[in-house]
């Protein structure tokens, strides 16, 4: 659980409604770019803004939008794509201009409105500036003289060169003026909608995890590759064409070494069918439709145009890896943006239940109001748990005796009164197996299912890890570990803590992971002799210390109850 004092309640809201917006892009985005689904990015884009402007009418925050971009941003280039710079710009930027508009006409219906239509407008915008980034100023040669070409084979009596350009420009606003209607009506709606979550979402999924893998980042290749870039744009056209195409392929293949993100551009199909079809199409216009140049020119030309876009999708790509550098992230930390790492590790919490929780893209279609429902009695849902637990405060308890003290049988006796309390107890303790009057093992139980899997024994073979005269087993480990690591009771047991967590093994990870989590009280069962060690191993102040020895088993319970009731 992250330490949400530290957030405002803005950021905490941006948070949700970030996270809201990012499960969207990655589980529905995937989902229409696979698909090829015309129009995907506008989609995703409405999808975004219908979520900030019915949230608006609940959370009236200045502010919100363009946090909630960032965080959407953010958690967009965790997604397995390897372009995530496109999306990262687009994102941040409509989320600006939604703000932009609520700050000049207010939170207003023309505000709204007007919000949406810059929003959706900027796709439209946004491809132009990419075109012309990757390309330069040739696809707009191109672009013209292939309309021009139009205009002479269809006999057109009127300037065909803006005409797509102002029909796609109409649709997009027309497109931001339908979707600012739905999050005006939907954001009404909801207001007054008092329907718990719980009762909403049905469709559950599998858990999307995201893992980071190591990578060693550097702010001198950061550097590096920004050089890189610039000068490449710079040296067209002022160098010899045959040296700047080896020095193009060149930074390419240094940039394939290094970046795994880099080389999945390089495989991708779809570049180079781009680079077939550009370089044909500007044969033809530059040979037919251009006096003075030859077929020869025309082909330059077009492998010019097909290497700056490469080196620039590239480059965007590797910039988007080395930018994960975490002394960047330390630098924002310490900024103005310093809840920003807060917010956005809180956001990560709840990215794998939203995710799971999205409903498919026909049941969207088909009720997009009942959608809206039910992501804002999520973003409700997650607010009130986030501030029941800000002050929330873990207390830990150890109960100690010797070995053979009873102080297994006092833990079953303290659940059993805790659970009778109405105190949700989970977690596992420890049985003794015996044969004979002879102790031979111990199965580990977990308290949640009563379900006992085997852990110690006597017998076993070489290749098992021991601990003292015992042989361990690796499902009884697994199994323990298993049961903590997905425990959300109010308390959590974890019984016999001792030499195999001072090495940081048996169930030392997952005693870590409660503590962190700060979700949970915990009850740490430990011998005499590893009290002290295990107090220092884990970093924890003893709320009580209670030796079995010394206190019966019921004022024990009782004594616990208490200070977690309080």
């Amino acid at each position: 659980m992250v330490k949400t004092q530290q957030l405002s309640e803005k950021w905490i809201k941006a948070s949700i409604l970030g996270t809201i917006w990012a499960s969207s892009e990655i589980v529905l985005g995937s989902f229409l770019h696979n698909l090829r689904v015309p129009f995907s990015g506008n989609i995703l884009t409405a999808i975004g803004i219908i979520i900030l402007i019915s949230a608006s009418y609940k959370w009236k925050e200045n502010g919100l939008f363009w946090r909630a971009g960032v965080i959407c941003a953010l958690l967009k280039t965790l997604s397995p794509s390897a372009v995530i710079f496109g999306p990262f710009v687009a994102i941040i930027s409509e989320a600006f201009l939604l703000e932009l508009s609520v700050r000049i006409l207010g939170r207003t219906i023309p505000g709204l409105i007007l919000g949406s239509i810059l929003a959706m407008s900027w796709n439209l915008f946004y491809k132009i500036f990419k075109l012309m980034l990757f390309y330069g100023n040739n696809i707009i040669d191109l672009y013209t003289n292939l309309m021009q070409y139009a205009e002479q084979q269809l006999g057109l009596q009127f300037d065909a060169v803006w005409t797509p350009l102002i029909l796609l420009l109409f649709i997009q606003m027309l497109f931001g003026l339908v979707t600012a209607l739905i999050g005006i009506r939907t954001g009404s709606e909801t207001v007054n909608d008092k329907t718990p979550f719980r009762n909403k979402f049905t469709n559950h999924k599998t858990k999307n995890s995201f893992k980071q893998s190591y990578f060693n980042h550097s702010i001198n290749w950061l550097i590096i590759n920004v050089i890189l870039m610039i000068g490449s744009l710079v040296l067209i056209g002022r160098i010899n064409f045959g040296i700047w195409v080896i020095l193009e392929i060149s930074i390419a293949i240094i940039w394939a070494l290094r970046y795994k993100r880099a080389l999945r551009q390089l495989v991708r199909p779809q570049i180079w069918i781009y680079f077939v079809v550009i370089t044909m199409i500007t044969a033809f216009v530059f040979t037919r439709l251009q006096s003075g140049k030859t077929i020869t020119d025309a082909l330059l030309i077009g492998i010019e145009m097909n290497l700056r876009a490469i080196i620039m999708i590239m480059g965007f790509s590797v910039l988007g890896t080395e930018l994960y550098n975490p002394k960047i992230r330390d630098y924002f930390a310490r900024s103005y943006f310093k809840q920003l790492p807060v917010a956005l590790q809180l956001s990560l919490e709840s990215l794998p239940m939203m995710i799971a929780n999205t409903p498919e893209l026909k049941a969207i279609v088909k009720n997009p109001t009942l959608f809206v429902h039910h992501i804002m009695a999520f973003a409700d849902f997650r607010l009130n748990e986030i501030k029941a637990k800000e002050s929330f405060k873990q207390k830990v308890f150890i109960i100690t005796g010797e070995v053979g003290g009873g102080k297994t049988t006092c833990i079953k006796n303290i659940i059993e009164n805790l659970q009778q309390e109405n105190i949700s107890v989970s977690g596992i303790y420890s049985s003794r197996i015996v044969e004979n009057d002879i102790t031979t093992g111990y199965d580990v139980i977990n308290i949640s299912t009563n379900k006992s899997t085997k852990f110690l024994r006597k017998t076993g073979d070489s290749t098992q890890q021991k601990i003292g005269k015992f042989y361990i087993f690796n499902e009884g480990l697994d199994a323990g570990n298993d049961t903590l690591k997905n425990s959300d009771s109010q308390i959590v047991v974890i019984d016999e803590i001792g030499k195999l967590e001072l090495t940081e093994n048996g169930w030392f990870d997952s005693v870590e992971l409660i503590i962190k989590k700060q979700d949970s009280h915990l009850i740490l069962v430990v011998r005499n002799e590893f009290v002290s060690q295990i107090i220092d191993k884990f970093r924890v102040k003893p709320e009580f210390m209670l030796n079995v020895y010394e206190e019966d088993c019921t004022t024990i319970s009782e004594t616990i109850s208490s200070a977690v009731i309080t």
